[in-house]
């Protein structure tokens, strides 16, 4: 397959630009602006909004395969397609149970799999025994379209839900309003891992990483994390459950806590390539970008393992509406021995947008536990680019 339609055409899109070159792949890209970033690298483009299965017909006729940036599809729309032969991998199978977050909590729930205790909010008259069981504080989703913190919120009492409720809820019954409420988890540590499964059914796993969040938005990632063996084999074990059971073929990336009794709980799945694998394409042989096209391609899957002691990885996050390019913080950040620079060439910052990142590789000269290194290296090279990055 030479040719992969992607849905989507933001950051992520973007960064498969390399390993399609290096793979003789060709990228064609649906996607509603002409300033998307994965405009600039796109064979062709199909301008169109991601939820629009008409223009994804367009898109199938001219590629081998869809995939997909981002989970922002309609799954009833595409299925259409998929019944006329148009091949989507991961396939709207193995979507299915994900998307809408309620429905992948009880996915998770019924094959065993750790998950935090929740239920859904669409009963407004059972609020107050279900809120009861579950405690406060609690945490308030989304069940569709929440990234990068929107559509999550922490809620610290029956008054503040209600009055949530009652505001989101002004032009729609609750039945409609589509949330779900789970426990908060007084994690030690939030933890994740990228995995990809092929056509024959092969899976590769990537270094458990430690992802630090500030305002539930991914600030910084440290590879490998550190955790005990154990922990890391319950984690590839959840990895391969959930992988086969959906039949997947391409990349995932599973978002975990880490309670201060070390039991492990699954926080969500995203079905696509995930922030927290970007240092894959710095400190592994074989990136989740290029891993991703080898899987849906049906291409025989790389080498996932670090090529160095350690690597973190910083997201640089807009602090402010601009235009700017930060041509200056972003020179003083490459000075950084062993640092690797990528922007996403937005034309605009807003606070928290994701506006590019920065990996810095590791070097361990004094042969000391990998994990614990990175944690603490780690730490020390996050804090002097954020300072560079941030206005003080």
């Amino acid at each position: 397959m030479k040719r992969v339609g992607v849905i989507g055409g933001g950051q992520l899109a973007w960064m498969m630009a390399d390993a399609a070159q290096k793979l003789g792949v060709e990228l064609v890209v649906q996607t509603p602006s002409v300033h998307d970033p994965a405009v600039s690298i796109a064979k062709e483009t199909v301008f169109a909004p991601v939820d629009d299965a008409s223009a994804t017909e367009i898109l199938a006729q001219k590629c081998d395969v869809i995939t997909f940036e981002n989970e922002f599809v309609n799954l009833q729309a595409l299925s259409v397609l998929a019944q006329q032969g148009v091949c989507f991998r991961p396939s709207l199978k193995a979507l299915a149970p994900l998307l809408d977050k309620y429905h992948q909590r009880c996915y998770l729930r019924d094959l065993g799999l750790p998950v935090p205790r929740f239920f859904a909010l669409d009963e407004v008259e059972h609020l107050q025994s279900k809120i009861e069981y579950l405690g406060f504080p609690a945490v308030l989703k989304a069940r569709r379209h929440g990234y990068d913190g929107q559509g999550t919120f922490i809620i610290q009492d029956f008054a503040t839900l209600e009055q949530k409720l009652s505001y989101e809820t002004v032009t729609k019954p609750l039945n409609e309003s589509f949330f779900l409420l789970e426990e908060f988890v007084p994690f030690d540590r939030e933890l994740a891992i990228i995995a990809a499964r092929s056509v024959e059914g092969e899976i590769v796993t990537y270094p458990v990483v430690e992802t630090q969040q500030e305002q539930q938005v991914c600030r910084r990632v440290i590879a490998p994390a550190d955790i005990t063996p154990n922990q890391v084999a319950e984690i590839q074990a959840i990895t391969h459950t959930l992988l086969n059971s959906l039949e997947v073929v391409g990349i995932f990336g599973i978002e975990l806590f880490l309670r201060g009794d070390g039991k492990v709980l699954v926080n969500e799945i995203a079905p696509r390539t995930h922030n927290s694998g970007h240092f894959s394409i710095d400190a592994c042989e074989t990136s989740q970008f290029e891993q991703h096209l080898r899987a849906v391609c049906g291409l025989p899957l790389g080498n996932s393992a670090l090529q160095c002691a350690g690597a973190v990885m910083v997201n640089l996050l807009g602090y402010e509406n601009s235009h700017s390019t930060y041509q200056s913080q972003r020179q003083k950040i490459a000075e950084i021995p062993q640092a690797h620079i990528h922007w996403y060439g937005k034309t605009e910052s807003r606070p928290g947008r994701k506006l590019g990142h920065v990996t810095v590789l590791l070097d361990n000269q004094n042969r000391e536990s990998a994990s614990a290194y990175a944690l603490g290296v780690g730490a020390a090279i996050a804090q002097k680019v954020e300072s560079i990055w941030y206005p003080r």
